[in-house]
């Protein structure tokens, strides 16, 4: 039996206040964490993402006690990502409420920490982030697809899918694939990246950049995404939970 599709909002934190820009720049406020957090369980959420969009010392300690605080409200799986470099980091995480872990730069710099964590917590415990963009310039990857870090800025030349096939490998349980070309530009997923990155790895994989309305999530779930995740649109009310469910159903994919 196939699982049910998940829909999942997003939320940026930047010194405990939610905050939205188009690729990760010129960010703007989009209200408190925790009563977003509480307003998105209440219209049905099936889980919810933080990211952590500074993740200094300071960062964390915020981070921390904002998890802390919607893991009291909610009770929806939560995943927390953002400047999580040991497992260490991922205990702190768990022990303040949250459920799942993502991780993107320290597992390219160290990809053992994937297992490390994988062993230590579960696999359905890790969640490897992959923020993919279209190659450009001089460097050639296999499928077209590279992965970046620092928010789309720095390239590093690795192939995303083969990226995602290791991490898989390796233990993680899931795929956040995030593209950094369609990152707040509302104009639809990019069904190419999630078709092809379907096609390389077995393990859930949670579309992320450009919807824009409700007729852009069923696409995604089409080429292979097992959830759908979202920010700016659910933000600023533009697109309800109620809505993308409403559309999912429409299309003959089941939800919770």
């Amino acid at each position: 039996m196939s699982l049910a599709v998940r829909v999942i909002p997003c939320l940026d934190v930047d010194a405990g206040r939610v905050v939205k820009g188009v690729h990760f720049e010129h960010l703007r406020d989009a209200g408190d964490p925790v009563e977003l957090a509480a307003e998105y369980y209440r219209q049905g959420a099936d889980e919810l993402t933080f990211l952590d969009v500074t993740a200094s010392s300071s960062g964390r300690a915020t981070m921390l006690d904002v998890v802390t605080r919607t893991a009291e409200q909610i009770f929806i799986p939560l995943t927390v990502g953002g400047g999580v470099r040991s497992w260490e980091d991922v205990d702190s995480l768990l022990r303040c409420g949250a459920d799942k872990v993502s991780i993107n730069t320290a597992a390219i710099a160290d990809p053992a920490l994937i297992s490390r964590i994988a062993d230590r917590f579960g696999n359905q415990v890790l969640v490897l982030s992959v923020d993919a963009r279209r190659e450009r310039g001089e460097r050639h990857t296999v499928s077209g697809f590279e992965v970046t870090t620092m928010g789309g800025r720095h390239a590093t030349g690795i192939d995303a899918l083969w990226w995602a096939k290791r991490a898989q490998d390796l233990g993680a349980g899931e795929i956040l694939l995030n593209s950094m070309d369609a990152d707040g530009t509302e104009q639809g997923f990019d069904l190419e990246m999630i078709a092809a990155m379907r096609r390389r790895v077995d393990i859930p994989i949670i579309a992320s950049g450009g919807a824009g309305r409700v007729e852009d999530f069923p696409p995604a779930i089409k080429a292979g995404a097992n959830a759908v995740l979202a920010a700016s649109v659910f933000h600023f009310g533009k697109v309800s939970i109620a809505e993308v469910k409403g559309a999912l159903q429409d299309a003959g994919y089941e939800v919770r």
